[in-house]
C-alpha cells in the first residue's frame, strides 16, 4: 500500500514550525507496511488544499491528513475534502456532546465556534480524541482511504495508536518495512560509495540511501517482506558486507550516535574521560553528558577559550602558547595531558583550532583544529582541516575528537588480542 502525508498550516510554511508530525506518521505507517511515497505541506487555504487531496486521491492508497481540524475560520481541512468528494457536512450530535462534555469536565463554557468540530462528512467515521476538541476523521471513498488527524502532535499521537493503527493494519496485508542503519565517520562520501556500490548497486529487494552531515555519513538499509526472519536475514547479510568493506570507518551498525558508541566503549573498559576545550566551546562534553549515567564515564571538562584560562585550567605553559601559538600540535597535547592530570582521568581530550568565520591565516586556515588524546603512557594528536561554517566545523571537530577515543579502544583491543593469540 502507497500514502501520502498531507501536512495542513500557514505556519508550517514560515521558519517558525517545523512539521515533526510527517516524521511520526511515516514511521508508524512503514510499521503497517504502507509505504509513503508523497508529503505535502498546505497552507491554509481551502482552494490549495482541496488540489492537494485531489493530487493524493490519484497516487496514494492511503491519505493522512494534519491540522486545520480545529474551530477557527482557517480550519478548513473538513470543508476542502468534503467538498473535493461531493459529501455534505453534516452536524454529529454524538461528536458535538462529546465537545461539550470536555469543556464542563474543565469548568470552561464552550464557544459557539467549536460547534464546528462537529461537522462531519457525509458516511465519515469520526475519531474520538482523547486530548483535546478535535475529533479525527475516517474517510474511505474512490477505493481510497483518507484519514484526517489534529494538529498538535500529542494529539495526533494518541489517536493514531488507539483509533489508526488498527484499522489500517487489517488492510496493510501484512507487507512491513524492514530496517537498518549504519554510521560512518573519517571519509568523504565519495570514497564510501566508490567501496560499497559493487555491495548495494544489484540488490533488487534492498534500497539504500547515503546520507552525509554532520561530520558522517549513513547508510540506511530498507527491505520490504512480511517474513520477518527473511528480512532480517537479508539485512544481517548486505550490512555484513558493507561493515567488511568499510572497516574500522563504520562506528555503528544499530544506529546509535558516536557519543553513545564512547560511553559504552568507555564503560567496557572501566576508564573515564576528561576535556580540555577551546575552538568546539564544550560540545564535545555536552554530548558526553546528554547520555544518563554520564557521571560514570566523564569526571569533568573546561572550555579554555582564552590563553590565560589554558594555563590556569589545564596547566599550559605560558611560554609554549607564546612560542607555538594557542592553535598549535604542542597546545592540543599540552590540553590533553594537563587536563587529565588535573582530574585523575583515565584519558584526556584536548582540542584547539579556529573555528571562523575570522581569525584564520595562511599558515593555519579557517577549519585547522588540533586534537590530542592522552591516556598516561603515550599522547596521540591529529591536525584537521574542516570545511564550512562555524557550526559545521566546531560540531565536525567533536564527531573527530570522540572518534579518536572511539580508535583508542578499538586499537587497544586488537592489540589485546593479538597479544593473546
Amino acid at each position: 500500500m502507497r500514502a501520502e502525508i498531507i501536512a495542513v498550516g500557514s505556519e508550517l510554511l514560515t521558519p517558525d514550525r517545523t512539521d515533526t508530525n510527517s516524521l511520526f506518521l511515516t514511521s508508524e505507517l512503514n510499521k503497517l507496511g504502507i509505504e509513503v511515497v508523497h508529503k505535502t505541506i498546505v497552507g491554509d487555504s481551502e482552494p490549495d488544499l482541496r488540489e492537494a487531496f485531489a493530487q493524493a486521491f490519484e497516487r496514494a492508497d492511503v491519505i493522512v491528513s494534519s491540522g486545520g481540524l480545529g474551530p477557527t475560520e482557517d480550519d478548513v481541512t473538513r470543508e476542502a475534502l468534503s467538498d473535493l468528494l461531493g459529501r455534505k457536512l453534516e452536524s454529529n450530535l454524538e461528536v458535538l456532546r462529546a465537545i461539550q462534555e470536555r469543556f464542563a469536565r474543565m469548568g470552561r463554557q464552550m464557544a459557539e465556534v467549536n460547534k464546528r468540530q462537529a461537522m462531519v462528512p457525509e458516511g465519515a467515521i469520526p475519531l474520538e480524541n482523547l486530548r483535546g476538541t478535535a475529533p479525527g476523521l475516517w474517510i474511505e471513498a474512490r477505493e481510497r482511504v483518507a484519514i484526517l488527524l489534529p494538529g498538535p502532535p500529542d494529539e495526533l499521537q494518541a489517536m493514531f495508536a488507539r483509533q489508526v493503527a488498527e484499522r489500517l493494519a487489517r488492510r496493510s496485508g501484512g507487507m512491513r518495512q524492514f530496517s537498518r542503519q549504519l554510521r560512518t565517520t573519517g571519509m568523504a562520501e565519495s570514497d564510501l560509495d566508490e567501496r560499497i556500490k559493487a555491495i548495494y548497486l544489484p540488490l533488487k529487494d534492498v534500497t539504500t540511501t547515503i546520507l552525509a552531515g554532520g561530520g558522517e555519513i549513513q547508510i540506511h538499509l530498507r527491505t520490504w517482506n512480511k517474513d520477518s526472519h527473511s528480512a532480517n536475514q537479508l539485512l544481517d547479510e548486505v550490512a555484513g558486507r558493507i561493515n567488511m568493506a568499510l572497516g574500522d570507518f563504520v562506528f555503528s551498525d544499530n544506529g546509535l550516535p558516536l557519543e553513545e558508541i564512547v560511553a559504552e566503549a568507555l564503560n567496557k573498559h572501566n576508564a573515564t574521560l576528561s576535556t580540555a576545550e577551546s575552538c568546539t566551546g564544550g560540545l564535545i562534553a555536552e554530548r558526553l553528558t546528554s547520555i544518563p549515567g554520564s557521571s560514570s564515564y566523564f569526571l569533568g571538562g573546561v572550555v579554555s577559550y582564552s590563553n590565560e584560562l589554558k594555563t590556569a585550567w589545564a596547566d599550559v605553559p605560558t611560554e609554549l602558547i607564546e612560542s607555538k601559538g594557542a592553535v598549535s600540535a604542542e597546545v592540543a597535547i599540552a590540553l590533553a595531558e594537563g587536563i587529565r592530570r588535573s582530574t585523575g582521568s583515565s584519558l584526556g581530550i584536548g582540542i584547539t583550532g579556529i573555528a571562523g568565520p575570522s581569525g584564520g591565516t595562511p599558515e593555519k586556515p579557517v577549519g585547522l583544529v588540533h586534537i590530542a588524546l592522552a591516556d598516561g603512557k603515550e599522547t596521540r594528536e591529529r591536525p584537521v582541516r574542516f570545511m564550512g561554517d562555524r557550526n559545521r566545523i566546531r560540531w565536525s571537530a567533536s564527531q573527530a575528537a570522540l572518534d579518536m577515543v572511539r580508535r583508542h579502544f578499538l586499537n587497544g583491543d586488537r592489540a589485546q588480542k593479538l597479544g593473546k593469540s
